[in-house]
């Protein structure tokens, strides 16, 4: 059968990496998908169209870019790329699903309704920062702050330079130690004295020469105009205040999913809160409803494999809509 009137086959919402790389595959795949990816909010740290690469300025792992790319500037060369193969972009947000229904029912900050027999859900996850107006300015202007060591730790900026790791978990330690391959001392800063991380994670820091733990503190303020040039820690039982030279800083507290918009409609979601899938699949526990990029890994949380998910995704939901004689 074909598509009922008025009623999307492939509805995609977010965008980033795993959005833009769905729509380009559904789109090729004639599904004519609509992205709905959200608007910018007014906050400093906005969940912006186009993910968490908003905010990054320098891409440099990224295949076929030997140059390196800016983080918005290959979102809209993604948008580009959907557009031009018929993926219609809409600008809201999604305030609520009703997956209990078909075809599924989604509602907009807009104030639209939209009808959809599949869904893909590519809302990305966000990281986590301390909420210092300087590290969201830096952050978001390229002024050394990031919230992840593998996008950037590597740029030219950060090479032989003493920077600075928030966090004491696991993703902390992993953090700290790939920092240290190119960083001329990485500090450790921790509100407590000692790791949450497991005892193998923690060695990998507390052995390295190039590594030092800063127990006890916590980041009060982040120092620098255009570029961080250090931090001010205060101590958590004396109050007192001194400043740590640093030339980057890398906030590793954690990361949460962006699926507020999904409380109640009865997909599943793991430990963490991001989105469960089927083993080698996209596939969420609702049939017809499909999930790519952060918002259901809470492990790699790359571009690339976000993309790949993404992939995976329109792929399925291309077969899923054949199987069920929606073309």
């Amino acid at each position: 059968m074909t598509a009922s009137h008025g009623v999307e086959k492939l509805v995609i919402i977010g965008s980033g990496p795993a959005g833009w790389t769905a729509a380009i595959y559904g789109a090729r795949a004639n599904l004519s998908p609509r992205a709905i990816i959200g608007v910018p909010a007014a906050n400093p740290a906005p969940v912006l169209p186009g993910g968490q690469l908003m905010l990054t300025t320098e891409v440099e792992n990224y295949p076929g870019f030997p140059h390196g790319v800016s983080g918005p500037e290959m979102m809209a060369l993604f948008q580009q790329q959907a557009e031009r193969f018929g993926t219609r972009i809409t600008n809201a947000d999604v305030t609520r699903c009703d997956f209990s229904q078909r075809p599924f029912v989604i509602e907009t900050s807009e104030g639209e309704t939209v009808r959809a027999h599949a869904v893909i859900i590519a809302t990305g996850a966000t990281a986590n920062w301390l909420g210092l107006p300087n590290e969201l300015r830096l952050a978001m202007n390229g002024g050394g702050v990031s919230a992840c060591a593998v996008c950037d730790g590597a740029l030219p900026a950060y090479r032989d330079q003493p920077l600075a790791v928030v966090g004491g978990g696991d993703t902390a330690m992993e953090e700290a130690s790939y920092l240290t391959k190119f960083a001329s001392k990485v500090y450790v800063i921790h509100r407590r004295d000692s790791f949450r991380a497991s005892k193998a994670m923690q060695a990998r820091i507390l052995d390295n020469p190039k590594a030092e733990p800063v127990w006890n503190s916590v980041v009060v303020d982040v120092v620098g105009d255009a570029f961080i040039e250090g931090l001010i820690l205060e101590d958590v039982y004396t109050k007192a205040r001194r400043t740590l030279p640093v030339k980057g800083l890398f906030i590793a507290i954690g990361h949460s999913p962006a699926t507020k918009f999904l409380e109640g409609c009865g997909i599943e979601f793991d430990d963490k809160g991001y989105v469960m899938l089927r083993t080698r699949s996209s596939r969420t526990n609702i049939d017809g409803v499909f999930a790519a990029g952060d918002v259901a890994d809470a492990v790699y949380r790359q571009a690339i494999t976000a993309s790949g998910m993404g992939c995976q995704a329109a792929i399925d939901a291309e077969r899923w809509l054949a199987e069920h004689g929606i073309h």
